[in-house]
């Protein structure tokens, strides 16, 4: 077996086992002690496979490190928001820590997601995401005479996800969230699973946005200006 191939199966390993940090923490954070057999194998096989497919990306990298700590932190959310609808302001604040150290990282040596060397970049992606989550939910509640379009947890954890992604990579990001929900939320709305007055936590979505923009971001703006934008 190749070198290059064992590193990749003892990083699924090194995943697997922290899978059950993770699964303590969706459990107990929202202090709900109810089945998670299903649940657990689900987050098993996700947290040996997320950093399997960071490291194809990244290498062994400061990059890499970085961007597994946020999906960590990510999938703890996809499934307590998921089972609970909620985003625990604990899990934001360690998101923001992290994203704090890129930042300051970001200062001395480029951040490859950013593209650039820009030292406000980081901090324009925390603005722009949650700004405009923050906007969508105050213009909707006007506009449909409710106290909550959007819920704060979402908007807050936009600013996190945008220290780590940068502007660009952020609004790419929560396109895709957006894009995802709403195909989801139709879905399930002509199945007959939802109504239009249903409460679909938002929170998966922008974990996959998120993913898939970590390990695509650049191709998917690079084909979309080659086919769309430049003539």
């Amino acid at each position: 077996m190749k070198d290059f191939d064992f590193i990749y199966i003892v990083i699924f390993l090194v995943g697997l086992s922290l899978s059950r940090i993770l699964n303590i923490c969706i459990q107990r954070i929202p202090l709900n002690q109810g089945n998670i057999t299903r649940r657990y194998y689900w987050v098993e096989l996700i947290s040996g496979f997320v950093p399997v497919f960071l490291f194809s990306k990244y290498g062994l990298s400061p990059d890499f490190a970085a961007f597994t700590f946020l999906m960590y932190i990510l999938i703890i959310i996809f499934f307590i928001d998921l089972e609970h609808q909620i985003i625990p302001n604990e899990l934001v604040i360690i998101a923001m820590f992290g994203g704090t150290v890129v930042f300051i990282y970001n200062l001395f040596r480029p951040f490859l997601i950013y593209s650039d060397h820009l030292w406000w970049n980081p901090l324009l992606g925390m603005v722009s995401g949650s700004g405009f989550l923050l906007a969508v939910s105050f213009f909707g509640s006007l506009l449909y005479k409710t106290e909550e379009v959007m819920g704060m947890g979402d908007v807050k954890l936009f600013a996190p996800i945008g220290l780590f992604l940068g502007w660009r990579m952020t609004l790419l990001a929560l396109f895709i969230s957006v894009v995802l929900g709403g195909m989801i939320s139709l879905l399930l709305i002509l199945l007959g699973k939802a109504t239009r007055k249903s409460t679909i936590p938002f929170g998966p979505f922008i974990v996959i946005g998120v993913f898939i923009t970590v390990m695509w971001g650049w191709d998917i703006a690079y084909w979309y200006l080659h086919n769309f934008w430049y003539y």
